[in-house]
């Protein structure tokens, strides 16, 4: 496999893992916020092979304790099992970010339990979860399959949301707290500018939004948290 990224070190990526970073290449959002757009248009080049990242892995024993494997969309690769595995096989623990649009492969992945812990957006309320994505429409169903996965899967996971002002109001936050109501864990990540985000016009709320965004989302999953707030 070809992978399009890597991030040698981050306390951030994994939770509870000192963790590297693998960047896998495509998505079938366009999300406007997107960080990673590179990723997703195909205009960054693959950087390194599965086979350069174990030996990369090997020579990182002791140092770094998981790998976070993010995109892009990394759920569209029919080998990422296989790149799991050997990740697993040489000692280290896996977290996958998804878009959640991709059930059939999450479930083949918690089925062979080797990742320990998913992260998986969650866009924007579903009336709004095509023009968050970038997208004419979105199957808001395939989505709700990942979901329960997820939630019925006894494996670490959290769901997050991007907030942009732009795109989410309080009511958004009613709507999806009803959809992940009892999840685990939820973070809301308050959204900021790069020179790689493909839409120039967005903005982040104010600190006193996100935290009236987070009060609406306790309701719903008790351990709410914010990022990027101080």
């Amino acid at each position: 496999m070809k992978l399009h990224g890597l991030q040698k070190m981050t306390l951030l990526d994994f939770p509870g893992c000192v963790a590297c970073t693998v960047f896998l290449g495509g998505c079938d959002f366009r999300c406007p916020f997107c960080h990673n757009f590179e990723l997703v248009d195909g205009t960054a080049r693959p950087v390194m092979t599965d086979d350069d990242l174990i030996k990369f892995l090997e020579s990182k024993k002791g140092l770094i304790d998981g790998v976070a494997i993010t995109g892009g969309e990394p759920c569209l690769h029919s080998d990422l099992p296989q790149l799991i595995e050997r990740i697993h096989n040489a000692g280290f623990r896996v977290k996958l970010d998804t878009n959640g649009y991709h059930p059939e492969m999450l479930k083949k992945i918690l089925n062979q339990g080797i990742v320990e812990y998913v992260a998986m957006d969650i866009k924007n309320s579903p009336e709004k979860y095509a023009l968050t994505c970038g997208v004419d429409e979105i199957d808001m169903g395939v989505i709700r399959q990942s979901m329960d996965l997820l939630m019925n899967s006894g494996i670490e996971y959290e769901f997050r949301t991007t907030v942009i002002k732009e795109l989410h109001e309080k009511e958004d936050f009613e709507k999806i707290g009803e959809m992940i109501k009892g999840a685990k864990r939820y973070f809301l990540q308050r959204f900021t500018d790069r020179d790689s985000v493909p839409y120039g016009n967005l903005t982040a709320p104010s600190f006193d939004e996100m935290h009236e965004f987070e009060a609406i989302a306790i309701k719903f999953v008790p351990n709410t948290k914010l990022r990027g707030v101080e």
